[in-house]
């Protein structure tokens, strides 16, 4: 596990998904950093955020309008499914609705733009691991 917590020299925009946690917290323990961080389980939005220290009314403000469109949805984590060999993850049965959140942020802040912008269109997902071995991965897929 790990347990290391970073400084507060970025942020990010999460859907938290509190429901997942009895069924993936023992293995994010072990194989994703973020919940060695205390980051709940989630769907990442947009990452990297506004630095911490620029976190204020006007940011927070910015972002509820940009999400308020958005109506209210069920979250259904339907399948697990992988990135390449090294990521194992639980996809939304209808990723529709976190697409337009992603979407609506990106418009709102095109100066952050998801995961640096290494990635043109994110998948939205609850990543379950990335660390340990493959072997670790699998066997945290099947459980």
């Amino acid at each position: 596990m790990v347990t290391s917590m970073p400084p507060a020299t970025e942020s990010a925009l999460l859907v938290e998904v509190p429901a997942a946690e009895p069924a993936v917290a023992d293995r994010r323990a072990e194989l994703d950093r973020a919940a060695g961080w205390g980051v709940p389980a989630h769907i990442t939005l947009l990452y990297p955020f506004v630095p911490p220290a620029r976190l204020g009314a006007d940011v927070l403000a910015a972002t509820g309008e940009a999400v308020a469109v958005v109506a209210a949805f069920e979250l259904v984590l339907a399948t697990v499914r992988w990135f390449g060999d090294d990521v194992v993850w639980a996809a939304p049965e209808e990723p529709a609705p976190l697409r337009l959140l992603i979407a609506r942020l990106r418009a709102r802040f095109p100066q952050y733009p998801p995961y640096g912008g290494t990635i043109a269109d994110p998948e939205p997902h609850l990543t379950i691991g990335h660390l340990g071995s493959p072997a670790d991965r699998w066997a945290a897929a099947v459980k």
